[in-house]
């Protein structure tokens, strides 16, 4: 996978020599949920071709969620249309809907609310338009379940195993998470959006080759590549994996819909870039155990180091 636009369109994720888990939230200065890019139409393909071949994988839900995913389908084609107007564009007379993909030459119209009048669940219909991953958490009884998603680019975790869990529950692998008490803040946090006030926070990991899809089912085929990765190789081999998280409070149902964006890209073209190249070795440098654990770099971070090294 070769980053074809410019670095400066890539999110760079740091801001500081030193990494630790935090709410790294800001405000969106443009608040549209989904982004597109020069790899669109290859993207769009693969997420269609996930979901065809690993249905149950790709896309989850429960009964209760039908409402909650009318509004977060409504939400993305409203700003497709309005942040792309040359390829998208939605028509509505009362309920009857019409959405149209010119890029792809797709049309489709239905009756909003009405389930029947498309082909799929209203989150897996308009997640087929766009390269970000749909997450919908749920509130009731004062926290956030995870009540429906389509997740075809997962970052190491399975949409079925987390489906119904709550917030805390599905975050609680992470090293310190809970300890820190980063679980109760992020929570409290989180339960005070307010709609029509987005935010957005960057997410990163490293891994070995430049599979978008890290699902925890498919760990047999990507985890083992870990085990090749060299100093010799670690800048064409080795890739940065970048998630652009986005967080829409949606006013009906008062559900949360996370859109994740996923960008890949290089060591190698990522160290073009001479200050991002200094401070990501120092971050890595300074990494504690059981972060470089939790985000399974573990076995290579020696080898990164080494290529960074030779690079500085």
């Amino acid at each position: 996978m070769v980053w074809t636009e410019t670095l400066e369109r890539f999110p760079y994720p740091f801001k500081e020599d030193v990494y630790r888990y935090s709410n790294n939230s800001v405000p969106m200065e443009n608040p549209i949920s989904v982004e597109m890019n020069s790899r669109y139409v290859e993207e769009i393909k693969l997420k269609r071709q996930l979901l065809s071949d690993h249905p149950e994988r790709c896309f989850q839900s429960l009964p209760h969620s039908i409402k909650a995913q009318w509004e977060a389908a409504a939400l993305v084609m409203e700003q497709l249309a309005g942040a792309y107007p040359e390829t998208f564009s939605l028509k509505k007379n009362g309920r009857e809907w019409t959405f149209q993909n010119k890029t792809l030459n797709e049309m489709q119209s239905f009756t909003y609310g009405d389930t029947a009048s498309l082909d799929h669940e209203p989150l897996d219909f308009v997640g087929r338009h766009v390269q970000e991953d749909l997450i919908l958490m749920m509130q009731r009884d004062g926290d956030l379940y995870l009540d429906a998603g389509q997740l075809c680019f997962p970052a190491n975790w399975s949409l079925a195993f987390n489906l119904g869990m709550k917030f805390r529950q599905i975050h609680h692998p992470i090293p310190g998470f809970k300890e820190e008490g980063l679980d109760s803040r992020i929570l409290k946090f989180l339960l005070r959006l307010e709609s029509g006030v987005p935010w957005e926070r960057k997410n990163w990991s490293l891994m070995a080759g430049d599979r978008l899809d890290t699902s925890l089912e498919t760990f047999d085929e990507w985890g083992k590549l870990r085990k090749t990765v060299t100093r010799d190789n670690a800048g064409e081999f080795v890739h940065l994996r970048i998630e652009v998280q986005k967080l829409f409070r949606l006013p009906q149902t008062h559900s949360i819909l996370f859109t994740i964006h996923t960008y890949v890209i290089s060591l190698e073209r990522f160290c073009e870039n001479p200050e991002w190249k200094r401070q990501f070795y120092e971050i890595l440098k300074e990494l504690p155990p059981h972060i470089t654990d939790y985000k399974g770099i573990g076995r290579y971070k020696g080898a990164v180091l080494a290529y960074l090294e030779e690079q500085l």
